[in-house]
Protein backbone atom coordinates (compact mmCIF):
# COMPACT_ATOMS: atom_id res chain seq x y z
CA UNK A 1 0.00 0.00 0.00
CA UNK A 2 1.46 3.36 -1.00
CA UNK A 3 0.67 6.81 0.23
CA UNK A 4 -1.23 7.50 -3.00
CA UNK A 5 -3.81 4.93 -1.93
CA UNK A 6 -5.15 7.50 0.52
CA UNK A 7 -5.94 11.12 -0.09
CA UNK A 8 -5.79 11.91 3.61
CA UNK A 9 -3.26 10.28 5.92
CA UNK A 10 -3.28 10.53 9.70
CA UNK A 11 -0.20 11.82 11.46
CA UNK A 12 -1.79 11.25 14.88
CA UNK A 13 -3.67 8.23 16.17
CA UNK A 14 -6.68 6.37 14.78
CA UNK A 15 -10.03 8.05 14.18
CA UNK A 16 -11.64 6.05 16.98
CA UNK A 17 -9.13 7.52 19.44
CA UNK A 18 -9.41 11.15 18.34
CA UNK A 19 -11.19 12.29 21.49
CA UNK A 20 -8.22 11.30 23.63
CA UNK A 21 -5.52 13.51 22.10
CA UNK A 22 -4.97 16.23 19.50
CA UNK A 23 -4.53 14.86 15.99
CA UNK A 24 -2.53 16.17 13.08
CA UNK A 25 -3.63 15.79 9.52
CA UNK A 26 -1.75 15.72 6.26
CA UNK A 27 -3.55 16.74 3.07
CA UNK A 28 -1.73 16.13 -0.20
CA UNK A 29 1.59 16.01 1.67
CA UNK A 30 0.93 19.45 3.23
CA UNK A 31 0.57 19.57 7.04
CA UNK A 32 -2.55 21.36 8.27
CA UNK A 33 -2.64 23.04 11.66
CA UNK A 34 -6.37 22.47 12.24
CA UNK A 35 -8.29 21.19 15.24
CA UNK A 36 -10.22 18.82 13.04
CA UNK A 37 -10.52 15.11 12.33
CA UNK A 38 -11.34 13.77 8.91
CA UNK A 39 -12.45 10.21 8.36
CA UNK A 40 -9.87 8.25 6.38
CA UNK A 41 -11.44 6.75 3.27
CA UNK A 42 -9.96 4.92 0.33
CA UNK A 43 -9.71 7.21 -2.68
CA UNK A 44 -12.39 6.56 -5.31
CA UNK A 45 -11.47 5.95 -8.95
CA UNK A 46 -10.61 9.22 -10.66
CA UNK A 47 -13.49 10.75 -12.62
CA UNK A 48 -14.02 14.10 -14.30
CA UNK A 49 -15.47 15.47 -11.03
CA UNK A 50 -12.67 14.29 -8.71
CA UNK A 51 -10.85 17.61 -8.62
CA UNK A 52 -14.00 19.52 -7.72
CA UNK A 53 -14.93 17.05 -5.00
CA UNK A 54 -11.56 17.33 -3.30
CA UNK A 55 -11.62 21.10 -3.53
CA UNK A 56 -14.94 21.01 -1.67
CA UNK A 57 -13.56 18.62 0.92
CA UNK A 58 -10.55 20.83 1.52
CA UNK A 59 -12.77 23.92 1.76
CA UNK A 60 -15.16 22.22 4.20
CA UNK A 61 -12.21 20.93 6.23
CA UNK A 62 -10.78 24.42 6.48
CA UNK A 63 -14.14 25.93 7.49
CA UNK A 64 -14.74 23.17 10.05
CA UNK A 65 -11.30 23.73 11.52
CA UNK A 66 -11.92 27.46 11.83
CA UNK A 67 -15.25 26.79 13.54
CA UNK A 68 -13.68 24.45 16.10
CA UNK A 69 -10.86 26.91 16.74
CA UNK A 70 -13.43 29.67 17.30
CA UNK A 71 -15.34 27.53 19.82
CA UNK A 72 -12.16 26.70 21.72
CA UNK A 73 -11.17 30.36 21.82
CA UNK A 74 -14.64 31.31 22.98
CA UNK A 75 -14.62 28.75 25.79
CA UNK A 76 -11.17 29.91 26.84
CA UNK A 77 -12.13 33.58 26.95
CA UNK A 78 -15.65 33.35 28.35
CA UNK A 79 -15.13 30.85 31.15
CA UNK A 80 -12.20 32.66 32.71
CA UNK A 81 -11.38 29.77 35.04
CA UNK A 82 -10.92 27.45 32.03
CA UNK A 83 -13.61 25.08 33.29
CA UNK A 84 -14.50 22.71 30.50
CA UNK A 85 -11.68 23.94 28.24
CA UNK A 86 -10.77 21.25 25.74
CA UNK A 87 -7.34 19.73 26.15
CA UNK A 88 -6.09 20.87 22.78
CA UNK A 89 -3.07 23.16 22.41
CA UNK A 90 -3.49 26.50 24.13
CA UNK A 91 -4.68 29.51 22.10
CA UNK A 92 -1.19 30.97 21.85
CA UNK A 93 0.29 27.66 20.68
CA UNK A 94 -1.59 27.29 17.41
CA UNK A 95 1.66 27.36 15.49
CA UNK A 96 3.27 24.62 17.58
CA UNK A 97 1.33 21.70 16.11
CA UNK A 98 3.99 19.27 15.05
CA UNK A 99 4.52 18.31 11.45
CA UNK A 100 6.50 15.25 10.40
CA UNK A 101 10.23 15.67 10.10
CA UNK A 102 12.34 15.31 6.96
CA UNK A 103 12.15 11.51 7.16
CA UNK A 104 8.36 11.27 7.01
CA UNK A 105 6.96 7.94 5.91
CA UNK A 106 3.52 6.49 5.37
CA UNK A 107 2.13 5.13 8.63
CA UNK A 108 0.61 2.21 6.78
CA UNK A 109 4.15 0.99 6.18
CA UNK A 110 5.83 1.97 9.44
CA UNK A 111 7.62 -1.36 9.53
CA UNK A 112 10.02 0.09 6.95
CA UNK A 113 13.17 -0.54 8.95
CA UNK A 114 15.45 1.83 7.02
CA UNK A 115 13.10 4.78 7.44
CA UNK A 116 12.65 4.22 11.16
CA UNK A 117 16.39 3.97 11.66
CA UNK A 118 16.79 7.31 9.87
CA UNK A 119 14.26 8.88 12.20
CA UNK A 120 16.07 7.59 15.30
CA UNK A 121 19.43 8.70 13.91
CA UNK A 122 18.01 12.17 13.28
CA UNK A 123 16.67 12.33 16.85
CA UNK A 124 19.88 11.19 18.54
CA UNK A 125 21.90 13.71 16.51
CA UNK A 126 19.86 16.51 18.10
CA UNK A 127 20.09 15.33 21.72
CA UNK A 128 21.76 17.90 23.95
CA UNK A 129 21.68 18.49 27.70
CA UNK A 130 21.89 21.90 29.28
CA UNK A 131 23.77 22.26 32.52
CA UNK A 132 20.96 24.20 34.21
CA UNK A 133 17.76 26.09 33.56
CA UNK A 134 16.57 29.54 34.52
CA UNK A 135 15.01 29.22 37.96
CA UNK A 136 11.84 31.21 38.61
CA UNK A 137 11.70 33.77 41.38
CA UNK A 138 9.56 33.07 44.44
CA UNK A 139 7.38 36.04 43.49
CA UNK A 140 6.45 34.37 40.21
CA UNK A 141 5.47 31.18 42.02
CA UNK A 142 3.37 33.03 44.60
CA UNK A 143 1.63 35.07 41.90
CA UNK A 144 0.82 31.85 40.06
CA UNK A 145 -0.62 30.06 43.13
CA UNK A 146 -1.41 32.75 45.73
CA UNK A 147 -4.00 30.66 47.57
CA UNK A 148 -1.66 27.71 48.05
CA UNK A 149 1.02 29.94 49.56
CA UNK A 150 -1.53 31.60 51.84
CA UNK A 151 -2.59 28.22 53.30
CA UNK A 152 0.77 26.50 53.82
CA UNK A 153 3.03 28.24 56.35
CA UNK A 154 6.74 28.87 55.87
CA UNK A 155 7.64 27.05 59.10
CA UNK A 156 6.38 23.78 60.58
CA UNK A 157 5.99 22.39 64.10
CA UNK A 158 9.17 21.82 66.10
CA UNK A 159 9.76 18.39 67.55
CA UNK A 160 7.88 16.63 64.75
CA UNK A 161 9.74 14.92 61.90
CA UNK A 162 6.91 15.34 59.43
CA UNK A 163 6.06 18.85 58.14
CA UNK A 164 2.88 19.67 60.11
CA UNK A 165 1.26 22.77 61.58
CA UNK A 166 -1.83 23.83 63.49
CA UNK A 167 -4.40 25.72 61.43
CA UNK A 168 -7.19 27.69 63.05
CA UNK A 169 -10.57 26.14 62.32
CA UNK A 170 -13.23 28.80 61.76
CA UNK A 171 -15.97 26.61 60.32
CA UNK A 172 -19.14 25.46 62.01
CA UNK A 173 -18.18 22.63 64.34
CA UNK A 174 -21.40 20.76 63.52
CA UNK A 175 -21.03 20.99 59.74
CA UNK A 176 -19.29 18.51 57.46
CA UNK A 177 -15.66 19.66 57.00
CA UNK A 178 -15.31 17.51 53.87
CA UNK A 179 -18.53 18.45 52.10
CA UNK A 180 -16.74 20.38 49.33
CA UNK A 181 -13.75 18.06 48.93
CA UNK A 182 -13.54 17.11 45.26
CA UNK A 183 -11.62 13.90 45.96
CA UNK A 184 -14.58 12.71 48.03
CA UNK A 185 -16.98 13.72 45.27
CA UNK A 186 -15.25 11.91 42.41
CA UNK A 187 -13.74 8.92 44.22
CA UNK A 188 -16.57 6.59 45.26
CA UNK A 189 -14.32 3.96 46.77
CA UNK A 190 -12.89 6.50 49.21
CA UNK A 191 -16.19 7.87 50.49
CA UNK A 192 -16.07 5.44 53.41
CA UNK A 193 -12.70 6.91 54.38
CA UNK A 194 -14.13 10.41 54.39
CA UNK A 195 -17.11 9.18 56.39
CA UNK A 196 -14.74 7.95 59.09
CA UNK A 197 -12.86 11.26 59.01
CA UNK A 198 -16.15 13.14 59.46
CA UNK A 199 -17.14 11.06 62.49
CA UNK A 200 -13.85 11.67 64.30
CA UNK A 201 -13.15 15.23 63.17
CA UNK A 202 -14.36 17.13 66.23
CA UNK A 203 -12.46 15.01 68.75
CA UNK A 204 -9.17 15.91 67.05
CA UNK A 205 -9.66 19.66 67.23
CA UNK A 206 -7.22 21.38 69.55
CA UNK A 207 -8.55 24.06 71.92
CA UNK A 208 -6.41 27.02 72.91
CA UNK A 209 -7.33 30.52 74.07
CA UNK A 210 -10.93 30.05 73.10
CA UNK A 211 -10.07 29.05 69.53
CA UNK A 212 -10.14 25.73 67.69
CA UNK A 213 -7.21 24.38 65.68
CA UNK A 214 -6.73 21.35 63.46
CA UNK A 215 -3.46 19.68 62.60
CA UNK A 216 -2.43 19.91 58.96
CA UNK A 217 0.42 18.00 57.31
CA UNK A 218 2.30 17.69 54.04
CA UNK A 219 4.35 14.60 53.11
CA UNK A 220 7.81 14.08 54.53
CA UNK A 221 8.71 12.20 51.34
CA UNK A 222 7.33 11.64 47.84
CA UNK A 223 7.58 8.62 45.56
CA UNK A 224 7.62 10.65 42.36
CA UNK A 225 8.11 8.13 39.54
CA UNK A 226 8.15 6.52 37.19
CA UNK A 227 5.01 4.75 35.88
CA UNK A 228 5.36 0.99 35.43
CA UNK A 229 8.64 1.01 37.33
CA UNK A 230 7.58 -0.68 40.55
CA UNK A 231 6.24 2.31 42.49
CA UNK A 232 3.14 0.37 43.60
CA UNK A 233 5.24 -2.45 44.98
CA UNK A 234 7.48 -0.01 46.86
CA UNK A 235 4.42 1.81 48.19
CA UNK A 236 2.81 -1.42 49.42
CA UNK A 237 5.97 -2.48 51.25
CA UNK A 238 6.56 0.90 52.86
CA UNK A 239 2.98 0.92 54.14
CA UNK A 240 3.90 -2.04 56.34
CA UNK A 241 6.47 0.01 58.26
CA UNK A 242 4.95 1.12 61.60
CA UNK A 243 6.41 4.64 61.34
CA UNK A 244 5.29 5.29 57.74
CA UNK A 245 1.83 6.50 56.76
CA UNK A 246 0.46 7.52 53.38
CA UNK A 247 -2.40 9.51 51.92
CA UNK A 248 -5.86 7.92 51.99
CA UNK A 249 -5.08 6.47 48.56
CA UNK A 250 -1.91 5.94 46.56
CA UNK A 251 -1.93 8.50 43.77
CA UNK A 252 -3.65 11.86 44.37
CA UNK A 253 -1.90 13.40 41.31
CA UNK A 254 -2.52 16.79 42.89
CA UNK A 255 0.68 18.57 41.96
CA UNK A 256 0.53 17.57 38.30
CA UNK A 257 -3.19 17.32 37.49
CA UNK A 258 -5.84 17.92 40.13
CA UNK A 259 -4.73 21.42 41.09
CA UNK A 260 -5.30 22.35 37.44
CA UNK A 261 -8.69 20.65 37.29
CA UNK A 262 -7.56 17.62 35.28
CA UNK A 263 -9.25 14.34 36.17
CA UNK A 264 -8.80 12.54 32.86
CA UNK A 265 -6.98 14.09 29.94
CA UNK A 266 -9.80 13.12 27.58
CA UNK A 267 -12.39 15.08 29.60
CA UNK A 268 -10.91 18.57 29.49
CA UNK A 269 -10.78 20.75 32.58
CA UNK A 270 -13.00 20.50 35.65
CA UNK A 271 -13.01 22.58 38.82
CA UNK A 272 -9.51 23.03 40.19
CA UNK A 273 -8.83 21.12 43.41
CA UNK A 274 -7.75 23.63 46.09
CA UNK A 275 -4.81 22.81 48.32
CA UNK A 276 -7.23 22.16 51.21
CA UNK A 277 -8.62 19.14 49.33
CA UNK A 278 -5.10 17.78 49.03
CA UNK A 279 -4.31 18.40 52.70
CA UNK A 280 -7.49 16.54 53.70
CA UNK A 281 -5.90 13.37 52.30
CA UNK A 282 -3.29 13.50 55.06
CA UNK A 283 -5.79 13.85 57.92
CA UNK A 284 -5.73 10.18 58.88
CA UNK A 285 -1.96 10.28 59.24
CA UNK A 286 -2.10 13.67 60.97
CA UNK A 287 -4.46 12.22 63.58
CA UNK A 288 -1.95 9.46 64.30
CA UNK A 289 0.84 11.99 64.70
CA UNK A 290 -1.33 14.11 66.93
CA UNK A 291 -2.87 11.30 68.96
CA UNK A 292 -6.55 10.99 69.83
CA UNK A 293 -7.19 13.31 72.77
CA UNK A 294 -3.67 13.73 74.15
CA UNK A 295 -2.99 16.87 72.13
CA UNK A 296 -5.95 18.71 73.70
CA UNK A 297 -4.02 19.01 76.97
CA UNK A 298 -0.64 20.18 75.70
CA UNK A 299 -0.83 20.67 71.93
CA UNK A 300 2.20 18.40 71.51
CA UNK A 301 1.98 15.47 69.08
CA UNK A 302 2.09 12.09 70.79
CA UNK A 303 3.82 10.24 67.92
CA UNK A 304 6.41 12.71 66.59
CA UNK A 305 8.45 10.08 64.71
CA UNK A 306 5.74 9.13 62.22
CA UNK A 307 6.39 10.31 58.66
CA UNK A 308 3.93 10.60 55.79
CA UNK A 309 4.52 9.65 52.17
CA UNK A 310 2.78 10.46 48.91
CA UNK A 311 3.14 8.22 45.85
CA UNK A 312 1.91 9.84 42.62
CA UNK A 313 4.00 8.41 39.80
CA UNK A 314 3.27 11.49 37.66
CA UNK A 315 5.06 13.98 39.92
CA UNK A 316 8.50 13.57 38.36
CA UNK A 317 7.58 14.04 34.72
CA UNK A 318 4.05 15.32 34.08
CA UNK A 319 4.01 19.07 33.45
CA UNK A 320 1.56 18.87 30.55
CA UNK A 321 -0.81 21.45 32.07
CA UNK A 322 1.76 24.26 31.94
CA UNK A 323 0.84 25.36 28.43
CA UNK A 324 -2.71 26.25 29.51
CA UNK A 325 -1.85 28.17 32.66
CA UNK A 326 1.56 29.80 32.25
CA UNK A 327 2.58 32.43 29.74
CA UNK A 328 4.85 31.13 27.01
CA UNK A 329 7.86 33.27 27.77
CA UNK A 330 10.55 30.61 27.47
CA UNK A 331 10.37 29.58 23.80
CA UNK A 332 8.26 26.48 24.26
CA UNK A 333 9.69 25.38 27.61
CA UNK A 334 7.63 25.55 30.82
CA UNK A 335 8.71 28.55 32.93
CA UNK A 336 7.41 26.90 36.13
CA UNK A 337 7.69 23.22 37.02
CA UNK A 338 6.08 21.09 39.71
CA UNK A 339 9.33 20.86 41.66
CA UNK A 340 9.58 24.66 41.85
CA UNK A 341 6.37 24.81 43.88
CA UNK A 342 7.26 21.81 46.06
CA UNK A 343 10.65 23.32 46.84
CA UNK A 344 9.16 26.71 47.68
CA UNK A 345 6.92 25.06 50.28
CA UNK A 346 9.17 22.19 51.40
CA UNK A 347 12.86 22.81 50.72
CA UNK A 348 13.79 19.84 52.94
CA UNK A 349 11.47 17.27 51.33
CA UNK A 350 12.82 13.89 50.19
CA UNK A 351 12.06 12.03 46.98
CA UNK A 352 12.27 8.43 45.83
CA UNK A 353 12.54 7.58 42.13
CA UNK A 354 12.17 4.03 40.84
CA UNK A 355 13.36 3.44 37.26
CA UNK A 356 13.58 0.49 34.92
CA UNK A 357 14.95 -0.16 31.46
CA UNK A 358 13.02 2.48 29.46
CA UNK A 359 12.54 0.05 26.57
CA UNK A 360 10.76 -2.48 28.75
CA UNK A 361 8.97 0.29 30.65
CA UNK A 362 7.39 1.53 27.43
CA UNK A 363 6.11 -1.91 26.45
CA UNK A 364 4.72 -2.48 29.95
CA UNK A 365 3.06 0.93 29.78
CA UNK A 366 1.47 0.04 26.44
CA UNK A 367 0.18 -3.30 27.71
CA UNK A 368 -1.23 -1.80 30.92
CA UNK A 369 -2.95 1.25 29.45
CA UNK A 370 -3.85 -0.15 26.03
CA UNK A 371 -7.54 -0.82 25.60
CA UNK A 372 -8.04 -3.24 22.73
CA UNK A 373 -6.31 -4.96 19.83
CA UNK A 374 -2.98 -5.03 21.61
CA UNK A 375 -0.17 -6.91 19.92
CA UNK A 376 3.59 -6.71 19.39
CA UNK A 377 2.91 -5.55 15.82
CA UNK A 378 0.54 -2.80 16.98
CA UNK A 379 3.10 -1.68 19.57
CA UNK A 380 5.73 -1.47 16.83
CA UNK A 381 3.52 0.77 14.71
CA UNK A 382 2.71 3.04 17.64
CA UNK A 383 6.38 3.33 18.51
CA UNK A 384 7.19 4.25 14.93
CA UNK A 385 4.46 6.86 14.81
CA UNK A 386 5.58 8.38 18.12
CA UNK A 387 9.20 8.55 16.99
CA UNK A 388 8.15 10.41 13.87
CA UNK A 389 6.19 12.96 15.89
CA UNK A 390 9.07 13.50 18.28
CA UNK A 391 11.54 13.86 15.44
CA UNK A 392 9.22 16.34 13.73
CA UNK A 393 9.21 18.47 16.86
CA UNK A 394 13.02 18.48 16.98
CA UNK A 395 13.20 20.06 13.54
CA UNK A 396 11.80 23.28 15.07
CA UNK A 397 12.40 23.15 18.83
CA UNK A 398 15.04 22.14 21.33
CA UNK A 399 15.13 18.65 22.77
CA UNK A 400 13.93 19.85 26.19
CA UNK A 401 11.07 21.80 24.59
CA UNK A 402 9.91 18.67 22.80
CA UNK A 403 10.03 16.60 26.00
CA UNK A 404 7.69 19.11 27.65
CA UNK A 405 5.63 19.78 24.51
CA UNK A 406 2.03 19.07 25.52
CA UNK A 407 0.84 18.75 21.93
CA UNK A 408 3.45 16.13 21.10
CA UNK A 409 2.88 14.25 24.36
CA UNK A 410 -0.87 14.08 23.78
CA UNK A 411 -0.46 13.08 20.15
CA UNK A 412 1.99 10.22 20.63
CA UNK A 413 0.15 6.88 20.91
CA UNK A 414 2.83 5.56 23.32
CA UNK A 415 4.53 7.65 26.00
CA UNK A 416 8.10 7.76 24.73
CA UNK A 417 8.86 10.86 26.77
CA UNK A 418 8.28 9.19 30.16
CA UNK A 419 11.41 7.07 29.64
CA UNK A 420 13.66 10.11 29.12
CA UNK A 421 14.51 9.99 32.81
CA UNK A 422 17.59 12.19 32.75
CA UNK A 423 15.74 15.20 31.36
CA UNK A 424 13.39 15.25 34.33
CA UNK A 425 16.04 14.32 36.89
CA UNK A 426 18.32 17.16 35.82
CA UNK A 427 15.46 19.61 36.25
CA UNK A 428 14.72 18.25 39.73
CA UNK A 429 18.40 18.65 40.60
CA UNK A 430 18.21 22.36 39.80
CA UNK A 431 16.14 22.92 42.96
CA UNK A 432 16.87 19.91 45.20
CA UNK A 433 20.23 18.48 46.21
CA UNK A 434 21.40 15.05 45.11
CA UNK A 435 21.19 13.89 48.74
CA UNK A 436 17.43 14.55 48.75
CA UNK A 437 16.68 12.24 45.82
CA UNK A 438 17.09 8.46 46.02
CA UNK A 439 17.18 6.79 42.60
CA UNK A 440 16.57 3.03 42.48
CA UNK A 441 16.31 0.46 39.70
CA UNK A 442 13.36 -1.90 39.46
CA UNK A 443 15.71 -4.64 38.25
CA UNK A 444 17.68 -4.42 41.51
CA UNK A 445 14.51 -4.30 43.58
CA UNK A 446 13.11 -7.39 41.86
CA UNK A 447 16.28 -9.40 42.45
CA UNK A 448 16.96 -8.28 46.03
CA UNK A 449 14.06 -6.54 47.75
CA UNK A 450 15.77 -6.64 51.15
CA UNK A 451 18.70 -4.62 49.81
CA UNK A 452 16.58 -1.92 48.18
CA UNK A 453 14.20 -1.63 51.14
CA UNK A 454 17.15 -1.12 53.49
CA UNK A 455 18.38 1.65 51.21
CA UNK A 456 14.95 3.25 51.44
CA UNK A 457 14.84 2.90 55.24
CA UNK A 458 18.27 4.50 55.55
CA UNK A 459 17.32 7.30 53.16
CA UNK A 460 14.22 8.09 55.23
CA UNK A 461 16.13 7.75 58.51
CA UNK A 462 13.77 5.06 59.78
CA UNK A 463 14.74 3.06 62.85
CA UNK A 464 15.50 -0.68 62.96
CA UNK A 465 12.68 -3.18 62.64
CA UNK A 466 11.96 -6.48 64.30
CA UNK A 467 12.80 -9.55 62.23
CA UNK A 468 9.09 -10.37 61.91
CA UNK A 469 8.13 -6.99 60.45
CA UNK A 470 11.18 -6.84 58.19
CA UNK A 471 10.40 -10.31 56.88
CA UNK A 472 6.81 -9.28 56.15
CA UNK A 473 7.99 -6.20 54.26
CA UNK A 474 10.66 -7.90 52.16
CA UNK A 475 9.10 -11.30 51.46
CA UNK A 476 5.54 -10.38 50.50
CA UNK A 477 4.61 -11.05 46.83
CA UNK A 478 5.25 -8.35 44.25
CA UNK A 479 2.41 -5.91 43.64
CA UNK A 480 0.88 -4.77 40.36
CA UNK A 481 2.58 -7.36 38.16
CA UNK A 482 1.70 -7.91 34.50
CA UNK A 483 -1.75 -9.35 33.89
CA UNK A 484 -1.98 -12.91 32.49
CA UNK A 485 -3.74 -11.72 29.32
CA UNK A 486 -0.91 -9.29 28.62
CA UNK A 487 1.73 -11.93 29.30
CA UNK A 488 0.13 -14.08 26.63
CA UNK A 489 0.88 -11.39 24.04
CA UNK A 490 4.56 -12.21 24.37
CA UNK A 491 7.55 -9.84 24.16
CA UNK A 492 7.91 -6.93 21.78
CA UNK A 493 9.36 -7.58 18.33
CA UNK A 494 13.19 -7.74 18.21
CA UNK A 495 13.23 -4.93 15.65
CA UNK A 496 11.17 -2.72 17.97
CA UNK A 497 13.53 -3.38 20.85
CA UNK A 498 16.55 -2.52 18.71
CA UNK A 499 14.97 0.75 17.57
CA UNK A 500 14.05 1.77 21.11
CA UNK A 501 17.48 0.87 22.46
CA UNK A 502 19.06 3.19 19.89
CA UNK A 503 16.58 5.94 20.78
CA UNK A 504 17.08 5.78 24.55
CA UNK A 505 20.85 5.17 24.47
CA UNK A 506 22.09 8.81 24.66
CA UNK A 507 19.64 9.55 27.47
CA UNK A 508 20.72 6.46 29.43
CA UNK A 509 24.38 7.36 28.95
CA UNK A 510 23.81 10.81 30.43
CA UNK A 511 21.78 9.31 33.29
CA UNK A 512 24.55 6.85 34.15
CA UNK A 513 27.10 9.68 34.09
CA UNK A 514 25.06 11.95 36.38
CA UNK A 515 24.35 9.10 38.83
CA UNK A 516 27.88 7.69 38.47
CA UNK A 517 26.44 4.23 38.02
CA UNK A 518 26.79 2.28 34.77
CA UNK A 519 23.92 -0.03 35.68
CA UNK A 520 21.61 2.73 34.44
CA UNK A 521 22.85 1.99 30.93
CA UNK A 522 20.67 -1.16 31.08
CA UNK A 523 23.07 -2.95 28.78
CA UNK A 524 22.36 -6.35 30.31
CA UNK A 525 18.86 -5.78 31.65
CA UNK A 526 16.47 -8.68 31.91
CA UNK A 527 12.81 -8.60 30.99
CA UNK A 528 10.42 -7.76 33.85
Amino acid sequence: MTQMDYKYSLLGSTVEDYRKRPLLLQVDDTPMNLFAVLEVKRELPRRWSTLGCFRKIRLYSFLFGLAVMFLIMASYILTGDKKGLLLTPSPYHFSSLVSPGPFAFNLSSVKDYAHIKLVVKSITSKVEFRSSRQLPELKALVNSEPHMFSVVPRKFLHGVRNPCWYEEYTGNITSDPYRTNLYARYSRRFRTVFQHLRSTFREHLFHRNGKLYRMRCLPYFYIIGQPKCGTTDLYDRLRLHPDVKFTTFKEPHWWTRKRFGIIRLSEGFHDRYPVEDYLDLFDQAAYQIQGNLTANASGSPSQPNIIIGEASASTMWDNNAWVYFYDNTTEGEPPLLVQDFVHALQPDARFIVMLRDPVERLYSDYLYFGIANKSAEDFHEKVSESLQLFEGCLTEYTMRSCVYNTTVNNAMPVRLQVGLYIVYLMDWLTVFSREQILVLRLEDHASNRKYTMHKVFDFLNLGPLSKEIESEITRSPASNTRRPADKNLGPMLPITKEILRDFYMPFNEKLAKVLRNDSFLWENSSKL
